[in-house]
């Protein structure tokens, strides 16, 4: 073998993400075909840390072992969600985020022009996942920059929402 061969080296193409960047982009609502349509529902990590919550207590019951990439997944929405309560049963927990959800879902504004606005649901997951009792606009903006075509006042109309509700799943009196 000759020194020009050892030094060559064999490169696949890069892909191109110029077709991704131009069909998903969270910050103008474009998530591509995948995500369109009615049929689909995203989840907060509250919900999804629910859910899995349930499922482990009957896997339990019926002594079956959980795979690993379950056990990543619980542990990452457990770390990451902001909306829990071990005193509260699970059908309160879930019932209260169904609540938020469903709020947020048919949250609507007009704007001056006369156009109803709504959210999306990538931003009502989002929003779920993001917001602390303490959460100003300027944050959620910033976190979720889809936010900004809503006037300031409806912003914190949204997090007051989220507020109120974290707090009724977060206090230990209710």
């Amino acid at each position: 073998m000759s020194s020009n061969e050892a030094n060559t080296t064999t490169t696949a193409p890069k892909p191109s993400s110029s077709t991704v960047t131009a069909v998903e982009n969270a910050a103008e609502l474009s998530f591509g075909a995948g995500f369109s349509g009615e049929d689909i529902q995203i989840l907060s990590n509250a919900q999804v840390a629910v859910i899995l919550q349930m499922s482990a207590q009957n896997a339990l019951i019926r002594d079956e072992e959980l795979h690993d990439v379950y056990k990543k997944t619980q542990k990452y929405v457990e770390r990451y969600n902001t909306m829990k309560n071990p005193e509260k049963e699970h059908q309160e927990l879930v019932d209260e985020l169904d609540n938020l959800q469903g709020a947020l879902t048919t949250f609507r504004k007009e704007t001056e022009e006369g156009q109803e606005m709504e959210l999306h649901q990538f931003e009502v997951a989002a929003l779920m996942n993001l917001v602390a009792t303490d959460t100003m606009v300027e944050e959620a903006v910033a976190l979720i920059p889809s936010l900004s075509r809503f006037p300031e006042s409806a912003i914190d109309e949204i997090l007051d929402l989220i507020r109120n509700t974290m707090i009724r799943i977060v206090s230990y009196g209710s």
